[in-house]
């Protein structure tokens, strides 16, 4: 893929942009459905061409999984689909789905404070990263020198566990109100990243001190965008069809801002397949990127 003409934003990206349905190619649909249902929580819904859409109601999917038991591997030193962030409404709601994990046996990755949320962080059958977090009030986020905070820190998951003290009712399911708060992506270079998203599409740059990873939003959300090149720094593309990341939503408020977002990806002469149900376009490392409106 050829990069994409830089532009200065002329306006950033509408503030209450945000990311909506993640879409992935698994190797077995059933097993993958019945992750997401019992570990992560959702509720699955049959979609018309013979796949599953996820998530807490039938109106805000999470994820639609897409099964292909010939796909090529997940290659975690390709571009492609570094975790999926299913935010969650409150802390309580981030114990809950701890609780759930644990219920299932499932391993976790992780468990990090990134001082403007709190996070767990597991894969999915396929190995597919998935991170479940809850946001801090915003009038708690740190900013220096005029770049928000964001660190690795080791979380408390005792606290944590210990907000379900007297909560009353259990939570089988995720609640509803459960999102896709971000995506993080893996790529193969981070300026043409920046160029593409930022320079393009308009989101705002939140950080770009965290070593080998950029991090870019709307309306001053810590990010909807993720990306690093940890991994995947000069890769070319995964292998057609391969496991993991199709396309996910980028959605815009109204009809009026995606039009313009679209101007403005015509004018960097980039692709538009508009054989698609919505406008689908590729970031510089191939990741697919769905344009709709809310």
């Amino acid at each position: 893929m050829s990069n994409p003409v830089q532009l200065t934003p002329l306006a950033s990206i509408a503030s209450d942009t945000t990311t909506g349905a993640v879409r992935l190619t698994v190797s077995d649909l059933a097993r993958s459905r019945e992750f997401y249902e019992r570990v992560i929580g959702l509720r699955s819904f049959d979609l018309p061409q013979g796949g599953v859409s996820l998530g807490a109601t039938r109106d805000d999917p999470v994820v639609e999984l897409f099964g292909d038991s010939a796909a090529p591997p997940l290659d975690r030193r390709a571009p492609g689909l570094y975790h999926l962030a299913i935010l969650v409404p409150s802390r309580l709601d981030l114990a809950f789905a701890l609780l759930r994990v644990a219920a299932a046996r499932w391993p976790l990755g992780g468990a990090s404070d990134h001082l403007v949320s709190e996070a767990l962080y597991l894969s999915d059958p396929d190995g597919v990263g998935i991170e479940i977090y809850r946001d801090r009030p915003r009038d708690q986020w740190i900013r220096t020198d005029g770049q928000l905070r964001m660190a690795t820190e080791a979380l408390d998951l005792e606290g944590l566990i210990g907000e379900i003290d007297g909560a009353g009712e259990s939570q089988p399911e995720a609640p509803a109100g459960t999102t896709v708060g971000h995506v993080h992506l893996q790529v193969a270079s981070l300026r043409e990243t920046e160029d593409f998203y930022h320079g393009v599409l308009g989101f705002d740059v939140m950080v770009r001190s965290y070593p080998g990873a950029i991090f870019l939003s709307a309306g001053g959300y810590h990010h909807h965008i993720g990306a690093n090149v940890w991994h995947s720094a000069g890769g070319g593309p995964a292998a057609p069809g391969a496991i993991g990341l199709r396309n996910f939503e980028i959605v815009l408020p109204s009809a009026a801002e995606r039009d313009r977002v679209l101007g403005r990806v015509r004018a960097a002469g980039i692709e538009i397949d508009d054989g698609e149900p919505r406008p689908l376009i590729r970031d510089p490392s191939g990741n697919g990127v769905v344009l709709r409106t809310s």
